[in-house]
């Protein structure tokens, strides 16, 4: 017996590398000393721009949205998805990205899949300027279903020690500006599909006129990275937090950035929910409440500041009060 007869192709794995290394090449930035293939990345920081940096990490995964990406074959969008939500997990710390780290796990390593995968995530370095150092693609026999693979990333970022954003100067009286997802993002998909596919017995081909696009389109709809419009904003002082809008919703992930004794009051009617939100809500019966906990309801960043932040597309939702938690008024 050899290792290929239990179901791990080392050959497959090196040629699989071939595929995504030019994609990985293709992210690099001055700072980047390694190349793909390596047992580890190397990355020199650039000491001349900062006087205190501070390192910020972070490490997420796709959820269940690859599920949508296994029937349609679409898998480019996931690979977005992925660096764009780990960006945004350390922006809301005034971090800016540097360097990411993928992990790709499949049953039987596909080639091609795995590629996919890489430029996507590639795509989302490229356009928001960070290397994409290396990573581990590993084949597990017996551990996922034909077809399936699971995808997870790692993230370095680096701010100035004076200019981390930690919600510790929010204060009654700051006010909270909504920036608007494109969809889903990452975040409550095992109620989307129980409602789509086993509820209303959709598919991903299923075109639904009431959002003018079929199931698989709205699904698997980008997850927005929010750098482009708040860096500019970083170093200003202005900004006193920032809440990325994943799992927990509105209610869970806006309290989490704020100091103790600072609740918010958030105005439901000024929300702008998306098609798809409005259609999940009325045909899964789902309670206001348990929308506003899963889903980002259209909203995928919020700024806490003083006064107008100016970014072009956002709009006033609420403010910071006493007290602690999320308090809703007015209706959806």
């Amino acid at each position: 017996m050899d290792y290929r007869s239990a179901g791990v192709d080392i050959d497959a794995a090196t040629k699989a590398l071939a595929k995504v290394r030019e994609h990985a090449r293709s992210t690099n930035q001055p700072g980047t000393l390694s190349d793909i293939g390596s047992f580890g990345g190397l990355f020199r920081l650039d000491t001349e721009r900062y006087r205190r940096p501070v390192l910020v990490a972070s490490a997420d995964g796709v959820g269940t949205k690859l599920k949508l990406a296994f029937e349609t074959g679409r898998h480019t969008s996931v690979g977005y998805d992925l660096v764009s939500h780990c960006i945004n997990d350390i922006l809301v710390q005034g971090a800016r990205p540097l360097f990411f780290l993928d992990y790709l796990a499949m049953g039987k390593l596909d080639g091609d899949v795995a590629a996919d995968v890489v430029a996507g995530m590639a795509e989302a370095c490229r356009e928001f300027g960070l290397s994409l150092l290396g990573g581990e693609t590993a084949e597990m026999p017996g551990f996922y279903n034909a077809g399936e693979y699971d995808v997870a990333g790692t993230i370095i970022g680096v701010v100035e020690e004076e200019r981390i954003i930690d919600g510790k100067t929010a204060s009654p009286g700051d006010r909270l500006w909504a920036i608007g997802s494109w969809g889903l993002h990452t975040n409550g998909y095992s109620l989307a599909r129980k409602i789509m596919f086993e509820q209303e017995g959709l598919s991903a081909s299923s075109r639904v006129e009431a959002l003018d696009a079929t199931v698989a389109d709205v699904l698997l709809a980008k997850h927005r990275c929010y750098l482009p419009e708040l860096e500019p904003l970083l170093d200003s002082g202005s900004i006193h937090a920032l809440a990325h809008i994943t799992g927990g919703g509105l209610t869970d992930n806006i309290p989490r950035v704020l100091p103790d004794g600072c609740g918010v009051r958030v105005d439901l009617s000024s929300l702008r929910p998306l098609p798809v939100f409005r259609y999940l809500m009325e045909k899964g019966e789902v309670a206001v409440s348990e929308m506003l906990r899963t889903f980002n309801m259209g909203v995928g960043m919020v700024v806490i500041a003083r006064e107008d932040p100016g970014i072009a597309d956002s709009w006033l939702i609420g403010e910071v009060v006493d007290g602690q938690g999320v308090e809703y008024e007015g209706a959806l």
